[in-house]
């Protein structure tokens, strides 16, 4: 193992530690949100920049480990901030986790993850030759697909991580937006299935749907400027 290696995997210890720290069992909960709702809400109106922080870190070590709760904190985000300001907060916290665990499947977990997943790596492989990055935007905006996934998988790809990033940033900002919006009405919600209606997972899952027909409408009726 070389140090590059043994370094990464120290810090991912020290990620997990850190998280069990913040985030005891059953914090991630929508009961426990709503429990500490109020003094919450105090906590953030006494010290508004160093909530934001403390959110923004948080988000991201949930994201980048594969914690499930991401969107119980995205509820949170929507409860304590302005739609503007969650959206910030939530989009960059998302996609620098996401992109920081895409890093750790590349560098780190390659063999791991091309062992554990075979089967979906070779999906993923045939989905990126078929449409390339527009793959990863599909992906990204149909809630159907586990982020986590998503993040190890793309790391055994040839994306590039600037294309990575902006591609998974843009196409998550839908249903962040929906999260967010939901998170304002936190106490009349009883489950996280509460926020998304049939309807709304069937428009997100055409707007990921979009970008692959659009490919096959261009490659089927190949557009030309010359008459």
């Amino acid at each position: 193992m070389n140090i590059r290696k043994t370094l990464f995997l120290c810090a991912l210890l020290g990620a997990f530690a850190l998280a069990w720290a913040w985030l005891p069992p059953g914090m991630l909960s929508l009961n426990a949100i709503q429990t500490h709702h109020q003094s919450l809400l105090a906590a953030k109106a006494q010290a508004p920049l160093q909530s934001a922080a403390l959110f923004f870190a948080i988000y991201t070590l949930v994201s980048a480990l594969s914690i499930p709760g991401a969107a119980i904190l995205t509820l949170l985000g929507g409860a304590l901030f302005s739609l503007g300001e969650g959206l910030v907060l939530v989009s960059f916290a998302s996609t620098l986790g996401a992109t920081l665990a895409m890093l750790a499947s590349r560098y780190v977990l390659r063999e791991w993850v091309q062992q554990r997943f075979a089967r979906q790596m070779s999906t993923i492989n045939a989905g990126m030759d078929r449409d390339g990055a527009r793959y990863l935007f599909a992906l990204r905006l149909m809630p159907l697909f586990p982020f986590f996934l998503v993040n190890l998988l793309m790391g055994l790809t040839h994306l590039s991580v600037r294309r990575y990033w902006w591609i998974s940033q843009l196409a998550m900002l839908p249903a962040t937006a929906i999260f967010l919006n939901a998170g304002r009405e936190l106490g009349k919600l009883t489950r996280p299935g509460d926020i998304l209606s049939p309807g709304l997972v069937f428009a997100l899952t055409l707007l990921g749907l979009l970008p692959l027909v659009t490919r096959w409408l261009f490659s089927r009726y190949p557009f030309s400027s010359k008459k």
